[in-house]
């Protein structure tokens, strides 16, 4: 078996105290503590997911069975707009999260509540444009997550692909920022740190990972899944976000298409686009296994994804391919 190093070291990894700069994304549904504890005992960054809650006691108890699993340091995810409210920003500080990242949505208030806490946590904000990074750095964020149109979910506005979009970021703020979109092995980290980033953010990646709660019928799509399997949703009321390709999405797709052509009102549209769109239609294929009566967001990286291993199978896989690539490098010069 090839070496594995027993830390990479960047801004990032310093900063959050982590053997390696490889974060687990704050997946919809499916970011819970035996996964974001997996993912930190392996020695990246493991994150709960607030939206995977109804209530800030959830949030509270599952933040609590994380520390009972692993002493390591871990993040929070608030995804604005979707649980991301003062009462479980409460709870995550309460708690002493060492790590709380905001995506989706304007940071501002959120970073000013956990300023005016006076608890000590380290931020990230997910961007995907130049403008977002710097507005996140003048806002105080310790980091920031370029993620790039090759993402699952839900993605920036102007198609922006993640090797163009992070050396961009990278030379516009001076806090460490972290690659996610197309990523998902040894070669996407090295490609990562070689654009000037300090590290990964995955997230399909950690959906078929034995530890996520994801139905074993979605982890399997994502194994039997081609680059071009993906589709691009919700552009008709200006949120596009990348899923995999499936009927369901198709008729999504048709509805956009539809409501283009009619010219409505952006209420209207989100109106007629809501049932299909909705959260449970996602869990019912993401948690029930229904893949043909829901929805599941997958980034084109689903052409890299061949198995479904541990998570910490995962990671050490990725540092030593990144590893081995810097050795083979060596000799090209």
């Amino acid at each position: 078996m090839s070496h594995l190093p027993e830390h990479l070291q960047t801004r990032f990894s310093d900063l959050i105290g982590i053997r390696y700069p490889i974060v687990q994304g704050g997946l919809a549904h499916l970011s819970f503590a035996e996964l974001a504890a997996a993912v930190s005992l392996a020695g990246g960054l493991g994150q709960i997911g607030c939206a995977c809650f109804t209530t800030a006691g959830e949030l509270q108890a599952d933040i609590q069975k994380l520390k009972r699993l692993t002493d390591k340091p871990f993040g929070v995810n608030f995804p604005i707009g979707r649980n991301a409210s003062e009462a479980f920003l409460d709870v995550a500080l309460a708690e002493q999260t060492p790590v709380i990242s905001i995506t989706g949505g304007n940071p501002e208030p959120l970073l000013r509540h956990i300023q005016r806490s006076g608890v000590a946590v380290r931020t990230m904000v997910l961007v995907a444009g130049v403008r977002a990074a710097r507005k996140a750095e003048a806002l105080g964020a310790d980091a920031v997550i370029a993620v790039g149109f090759e993402g699952g979910g839900h993605l920036g506005r102007d198609d922006i692909g993640t090797m163009v979009l992070v050396p961009r970021i990278v030379e516009s703020v001076s806090i460490p920022v972290l690659a996610s979109g197309g990523l998902a092995d040894g070669r996407g980290l090295m490609a990562a740190l070689a654009l000037g980033a300090d590290g990964i953010e995955l997230g399909t990646r950690f959906v078929a990972v034995r530890e996520s709660n994801a139905h074993p019928h979605y982890q399997q799509a994502l194994v039997e899944a081609k680059e071009t399997d993906t589709l691009v949703i919700e552009r008709a009321i200006g949120r596009p976000a990348r899923v995999l390709k499936n009927s369901v999405a198709e008729h999504i797709l048709q509805l956009e298409a539809e409501m283009e052509q009619q010219n409505l009102a952006p209420d209207e549209r989100l109106r007629r686009l809501l049932p299909f769109i909705m959260g449970t239609v996602n869990t019912q294929a993401a948690l029930e296994g229904k893949m043909d009566e829901g929805f599941v967001w997958a980034g084109q990286v689903v052409g890299l994804i061949n198995d479904v291993p541990t998570a910490q199978e995962l990671v050490e896989r990725i540092v030593r391919e990144a590893y081995e690539i810097t050795q083979r490098l060596q000799h090209i010069w």
